[in-house]
């Protein structure tokens, strides 16, 4: 028996999903909770309430003037929305003048970085920055810490990143300049989302095929729980410094895994670490409760201190996701699909507070709709296919984008659209890695994810930009989102069904892979050919994210 199926055959002896597992699992998962929470937390901490012109002499330090009163309207303009202009005040001789400061709506908040800095008009490009240097944090994150998973270990990655995110979420808080506040961000960003990289890579790793998509699901329903956390919380606290802290403590349910969570057996395996491997698999065998038993020995001397991958593998990078016509089309696709799906999704979550009503309801809304869609994934993935659910949940996301945009600015059909667009793109957003990983040859499995869930980081620093071009027409960022979403959700009908299907293996397998399989030959998902080789799949180290 070689190697590589030793290694199966002693991970195949745990089954899909035991006590071991379920509890190891469990541990994974927080890191999708605290990553959701950290990614969109600038909402509430760097709020930016509705506001107007500070009037000298009408407004002062200690009273600010009723917003409908005789002397505010006669003040300030009102805008193509019949609301007080928020950058423009009258001068003399009724000369339209921008403002030097403002005052705030403090209804719903009294406190955070966008009041304390004037996060609006002319400086509203800092707030944007300030959530794009997360991001960006997070491209170098999903870049360098997914290679660190594969050098030094799933779990050493998992425990620093969340020391790491811990340490950085509370100097956030104490930051006092705003150009520290932006770097200090860019370090929080690269690991924040570090332990959900190292999480879920050990979850797909742990678990069988069949328990994977249930998985990988329940990693997106955390993180949108997450999100609700990060309104409950704001409710809760008006202090944007204790917001902050309260946000950052949350990694603190993070540290104890050093202590209870195991390395990944099959990382240890292809580090030569044979002998570790064995222990856990034998210390899960044990909570099974399960009766099969092992050769430690014999699996220990089968092993031998190299990499357990193809032998082409080592050969194999990225640049062959480009080399050959098949391959080029559907990393094209895929990629743009990444992109989109990210776009949209934090672009419909960034720009909750300009939906009118409570800003916390709204935002916690946003965490339950994504929800439904969900269910509907672990319903119907496995009947309907991959490509006919992730295309239809684009288009439809793309749809609601295109209804906000035609309907009334502001109003409450078009918060309840925003919701159904939030519902459809989240739904695509959780079939997109799987599907990834399905599409592309185990030889360049991981570099595929990985470029795909770099276009994904990618896009989302530029959302908060692409939100700046409200500032020519409100409506302009949701139809960059509908167009998007659309041409991806078009794009998907020529990628291959993969559901029935036997993985590529090598990079002539993911060159044949698919060929003449698109929706409008065979839309029905349904295998349509036996041009791939049956071969049982070989579960390798993968090196992406997902959210990010």
């Amino acid at each position: 028996m070689d190697k590589e199926h030793a290694l199966e055959e002693m991970m195949g002896k745990l089954g899909d999903f035991g006590k071991y597992q379920a509890f190891q699992f469990f541990l994974h998962i927080l890191a999708a909770m605290t990553a959701g929470l950290h990614m969109l937390s600038l909402v509430t901490v760097a709020a930016v309430p509705e506001h107007r012109c500070f009037l000298s002499g009408i407004d002062s330090s200690n009273y600010t003037e009723a917003w409908n009163s005789s002397l505010v309207l006669e003040a300030i303009p009102l805008n193509e929305h019949g609301r007080l202009d928020s950058c423009k005040v009258y001068g003399e001789n009724k000369t339209l003048e921008e403002c030097t400061s403002w005052v705030y709506d403090t209804q719903y908040f009294t406190s955070s970085r966008g009041i304390e800095w004037d996060f609006v008009c002319s400086r509203r490009w800092m707030g944007a920055a300030a959530q794009t240097a997360y991001m960006f944090g997070v491209v170098v994150g999903s870049i360098v810490l997914g290679r660190l998973c594969d050098k030094i270990g799933r779990k050493t990655v998992f425990v620093w990143a969340g020391i790491l995110q811990l340490i950085f979420a509370a100097s956030v808080a104490f930051s006092t300049d705003y150009y520290m506040f932006v770097t200090i961000r860019f370090l929080y960003g690269i690991f924040g989302s570090g332990s959900y990289i190292a999480g879920f890579v050990l979850t797909m790793e742990l678990v069988g095929p069949s328990r994977r998509t249930l998985c990988g699901v329940t990693f997106q329903i955390m993180f949108a729980i997450g999100i609700m956390l990060i309104a409950a919380w704001g409710y809760l606290i008006d202090n944007r410094f204790y917001l902050q802290i309260v946000y950052a403590s949350h990694a603190i349910i993070l540290l104890p895994h050093w202590f209870l969570m195991d390395e990944s057996p099959r990382w240890l395996w292809t580090q030569g670490r044979a002998r570790e491997c064995v222990a856990i698999i034998k210390k899960a065998l044990k909570m099974n409760n399960s009766s099969e038993t092992i050769d430690a020995s014999s699996l220990v001397s089968q092993c031998k201190a190299k990499n357990a991958k193809y032998a082409n593998e080592e050969a194999a990078g990225t640049l062959d996701l480009f080399k050959s016509p098949n391959m080029l089309k559907k990393t094209l696709i895929i990629c743009g699909c990444w992109f989109a799906n990210s776009v949209v999704y934090y672009g419909l979550s960034l720009n909750t507070g300009k939906l009118n009503g409570n800003p916390y309801f709204i935002f916690f809304l946003m965490g339950v709709v994504e929800m439904p869609s969900y269910v509907i994934i672990m319903l119907y993935l496995d009947r309907v296919g991959h490509r006919a659910l992730i295309s239809a949940m684009m288009l439809f996301g793309g749809i609601a984008c295109v209804a906000v945009v035609a309907l009334p600015h502001g109003s409450m059909a078009a918060t309840v659209v925003v919701m159904i667009g939030k519902l459809f793109i989240s739904g695509s957003y959780s079939i997109i890695y799987k599907y990834s990983a399905e599409l592309f040859p185990t030889v360049i499995r991981s570099s595929g994810v990985g470029l795909g869930s770099m276009c994904a980081s990618v896009s989302g620093a530029l959302t908060p930009l692409i939100s700046l071009l409200d500032a020519l027409n409100p409506k302009i960022p949701t139809f960059v989102f509908a167009v998007l979403a659309l041409l991806s959700g078009f794009s998907a009908f020529f990628l291959p069904e993969t559901i029935g299907r036997a993985l590529p293996q090598s990079i002539e397998d993911g060159e044949k892979f698919g060929v003449g399989d698109n929706c409008f030959t065979n839309c029905s998902g349904r295998r349509m050919s036996v041009d791939s080789v049956d071969v049982p799949e070989t579960m390798v180290p993968l090196d992406g994210e997902k959210k990010q």
